[in-house]
């Protein structure tokens, strides 16, 4: 780990605003440290590490093509790679339990936390792991909660992908035949499959309910993904369900606000300017104070590039930005040792370019997790 004191360039906690210097060693910021080397930051910012709260990006480092890789944590060490270089220092992976099979099978979120272990030693970047649960994998509830109690997941999202409205009009959905080919089912499998759990969905509530009840019990941090309507969020929040992931209007990101509990949204749709899907707008959600904090969805790079857009660029005007993608993330998931430069906190930094953004360096713990351009030579100096 580097024991090291930064000055003479932009040093922006989110929560404090400019600091004059920052000092880390032991892989803690210090309040001062004068006696350690200097580096100096002209032309440089420096601010807390990304917290991602969301990515789902990990997939195409794991699975790029079949065979492609031989194992699992080969994938992990390419994922940490990427992380660091965009800035991200810790990193929620985005694992379901779901129908879906494939990568989104139990099987799968199994071999993710057996290969996380695995290399855990060996990554930089702060890896856990959320686990997307399908509601309607009802019968699976039981082995969710011991995989849940084995692995010690702390934050869970509730999710329901099944195509509802086809099936109950008897129709095929869309693109049956390659999520078939994905599970690794074949479509009349699979849509049986589908047909079979969208017939009990009357159990659910109850099942569901249930199952928040234990893992609140646990101190697991619950969210829902896509709520509809304030009926969805409500309904959410009575099983104490209280981070809204990506809520789909603004009638349930209002609903959300209203109850006080914390909103999530994607940053590549900050960067889009409009959801891939045809939902509400980040933006408009923004602009109406409706998030709490930006994570990257299925793209690493949009989480640090949409805090620049919707600042302005590199300037102490990003400060506030910031706390939507550190401090406010952190404080969501309890992670009270992250987050801002405050002296005790994890030395969890990113270093960016002041004209152009780009990240210059990240330090994880302390420990350089990502270096580049001009400021290798700066640092290294």
């Amino acid at each position: 780990m580097l024991s090291l004191r930064f000055h003479n360039g932009l040093i922006l906690d989110p929560r404090a605003g400019a600091l004059e210097t920052l000092a880390i060693s032991d892989g803690r910021i210090l309040s001062d440290a004068p006696d350690l080397r200097e580096v100096d930051l002209e032309g440089y910012a420096l601010l807390p590490g990304l917290i991602d709260l969301h990515g789902d990006g990990f997939e195409r480092h794991l699975a790029p093509r079949r065979g492609a890789l031989r194992t699992t944590e080969e994938g992990l060490l390419a994922l940490d790679a990427e992380l660091a270089a965009a800035g991200i220092t810790t990193a929620i992976l985005a694992q379901f339990w779901s129908w879906e099979g494939g990568m989104r099978s139990p099987d799968f979120a199994r071999e993710l936390v057996r290969a996380l272990t695995a290399t855990r030693d060996r990554l930089r970047t702060d890896m856990q792991i959320q686990l997307r649960l399908e509601t309607h994998m009802i019968d699976d509830f039981p082995a969710v909660e011991a995989f849940i109690a084995e692995t010690g997941i702390r934050y869970v999202v509730f999710n329901d992908h099944l195509p509802h409205q086809r099936l109950a009009e008897g129709r095929r959905p869309p693109r049956l035949t390659g999520q078939a080919l994905k599970s690794g089912r074949n479509p009349e499998a699979h849509l049986r499959l589908m047909q079979e759990l969208h017939a009990r969905s009357a159990e659910v509530p109850t099942r569901l309910a249930a199952l928040s009840r234990a893992l609140v019990a646990r101190g697991v941090t619950l969210g829902s993904h896509d709520d509809h309507s304030a009926a969805d969020r409500h309904a959410a929040r009575a099983m104490g369900v209280r981070i809204a992931e990506f809520p789909e209007t603004a009638e349930a990101a209002q609903a959300a606000r209203a109850q006080g509990d914390p909103i999530i949204l994607g940053a590549p749709n900050v960067m889009r300017g409009a959801s891939h899907a045809g939902n509400v707008s980040a933006r408009d959600l923004i602009a109406d104070g409706l998030c709490d904090a930006l994570v990257s969805d299925y793209h690493y790079p949009s989480l640090k590039a949409a805090a620049l857009d919707l600042a302005g660029g590199v300037s102490p005007a990003l400060a506030p930005v910031w706390d939507r993608v550190s401090a406010r993330p952190a404080e969501m998931l309890g992670l009270s040792d992250r987050g801002t430069l405050a002296p005790g906190q994890r030395a969890d930094l990113v270093v960016l370019e002041q004209a152009t953004g780009q990240v210059a360096a990240s330090f994880s713990g302390g420990v350089v997790s990502f270096l580049g351009g001009a400021f290798a030579e700066r640092l290294l100096g």
